[in-house]
C-alpha cells in the first residue's frame, strides 16, 4: 500500500502550471512539526518539509484557496521522480501526489468539496515525466 497523510502548514503559495494537454498542476510545500521532550525533560522539535503535487480540479482549488501559512491535511501517495539538472547530474525528488485535501482552521475551515458535496480528490494519473511542467 502506498499512502501518505500529512497535517502541516504551507511553506509558500501554490504554484499552478499546465501540462501540454492543459491539465492544471499545483505544487507547494507543507511543513509538519513533531514536538517531544527528551530524557532530560527538554523540549525538542523537528520540522519535515513535504513537496506536494495536485492535479486537475484539485490543483485549481489549491491555487484559488490556499496561501502560505494555511494549515492543511493532505492525503495521497508517494511518488519519486528522476530528472537531469542543467549540469547533467541525475536528480531525484519524492513528492506526495495529493488525492484529497482538507483545509484546517481559519476562514477556510473544511474539506474541499465539489458542488455535489463530495470531497474533492481526483484520481488523475499524472502525465509521463516528459510532460511534467517543472
Amino acid at each position: 500500500m502506498n499512502k501518505a497523510m500529512v497535517i502541516g502548514n504551507l511553506g509558500s503559495d501554490p504554484e499552478i502550471r499546465y501540462t501540454q494537454n492543459e491539465t492544471p498542476v499545483a505544487t507547494f510545500s507543507v511543513a509538519s512539526t513533531e514536538r517531544w521532550k527528551d530524557s532530560d525533560g527538554n523540549k525538542q522539535e523537528r520540522t519535515e518539509w513535504h513537496r506536494v503535487v495536485a492535479w486537475g480540479k484539485l490543483a485549481e482549488i489549491c491555487g484559488e484557496h490556499l496561501n502560505k501559512g494555511d494549515k492543511v491535511f493532505i492525503e495521497g501517495k508517494l511518488r519519486t521522480r528522476k530528472w537531469e539538472d542543467q549540469e547533467g547530474t541525475t536528480r531525484y525528488t519524492t513528492e506526495i501526489n495529493a488525492r484529497e485535501l482538507e483545509m484546517l482552521g481559519g476562514r477556510q475551515e473544511g474539506a474541499c468539496s465539489s458542488p455535489d458535496g463530495n470531497t474533492v480528490g481526483e484520481n488523475v494519473e499524472p502525465p509521463m515525466p516528459d510532460d511534467v511542467p517543472f
